[in-house]
């Protein structure tokens, strides 16, 4: 059988990525690359899958994980910003144990900014020769239960430098349709790069607004100055690296020509993408409380 090592398992995407192949026909061996394997393992008791020790911030870990290893999905976990440090030796690993194929998680419009890691990640797995598939997703609408949900339930506000940029969005559950139809097929998407975006393009007021009218409350959102931004999420005890990130990721699209919005997710899946409406109505629960 072919061995697919998922890294992030546990996390959002890695999540669904492993529950749409549970739910595909396949012939491949799961491997969930976990930093523990005593206490990560629980969290994918409902799946059909095996277990490798994977921990992006100990290099000991990456020879024993891509062992017999054909196809790795990678992600680049939100901490982890020294490119050279740490997927360097993830990407000689892969040489090193004869990965046949590389399915990495980007981030759209990666090819017109070199300043975020994953422009250097796509550069190194390039520079490998190693055939791989980039997937190149939207902004998560997951972000609203995740990074922003404090201010969402406890603020009644959405607070970030964004301004009037426009952003188009997708749902996590559409990038695991999208990774696992490439997992189990990837010699039809050899070197390929897929930009994953839902069918419409929103501002963050007009996101308060939906989220406001199908929640039936009153969610204001906030633009605030780089410096407010920056001491508020401090106090908030926000990380620094990430608190950067933030801005990196809601400030700079004010200066930058709206991006895209793509059908990929329906050309490979064969299904419409998630709109933001059926999102809220989705996790109406989570967005409250």
């Amino acid at each position: 059988m072919t061995k697919v090592l998922i890294t992030g398992a546990t996390g959002n995407v890695g999540t669904e990525v492993i529950k749409s192949l549970h739910n595909t026909n396949h012939q491949l061996e799961l491997y969930a690359g976990v930093r523990s394997l005593t206490t990560d393992n629980n969290k994918l008791d409902n799946y059909k899958i095996k277990f490798s020790q994977f921990d992006f911030t100990d290099i000991t870990t990456y020879e024993n994980a891509l062992d017999g290893c054909s196809i790795l999905f990678l992600l680049r976990p939100p901490q982890i910003s020294e490119v050279e440090k740490y997927f360097i030796p993830i990407i000689d690993a892969c040489k090193d144990k004869g990965v046949k194929h590389i399915v990495f998680l980007s981030v759209q419009g990666v090819e017109k900014s070199k300043i975020i890691p994953h422009h250097k990640i796509e550069k190194l797995i390039v520079a490998s020769k190693i055939p791989y598939t980039f997937l190149r997703p939207a902004y998560f609408m997951q972000n609203f239960t995740t990074t922003l949900h404090n201010d969402l339930v406890n603020m009644k506000r959405i607070y970030l430098p964004a301004g009037n940029a426009k952003f188009t969005l997708i749902d996590v559950r559409d990038i695991g349709l999208v990774a696992a139809s490439v997992l189990t097929n990837t010699s039809q998407h050899i070197n390929k790069s897929y930009e994953l975006t839902c069918k419409e393009k929103l501002s963050f007021s007009e996101m308060a607004i939906k989220i406001s009218d199908i929640l039936q409350t009153n969610i204001q959102f906030i633009s605030p100055n780089l410096v407010s931004f920056f001491l508020t999420k401090r106090k908030e005890k926000t990380p620094t690296m990430l608190i950067l990130v933030m801005i990196m990721l809601h400030y700079f699209p004010r200066f930058q020509k709206d991006p895209e919005i793509t059908d990929w997710v329906e050309k490979i899946t064969n299904k419409q993408p998630t709109t933001f409406e059926q999102f809220i109505n989705d996790n109406k629960k989570a967005l409250a409380e």
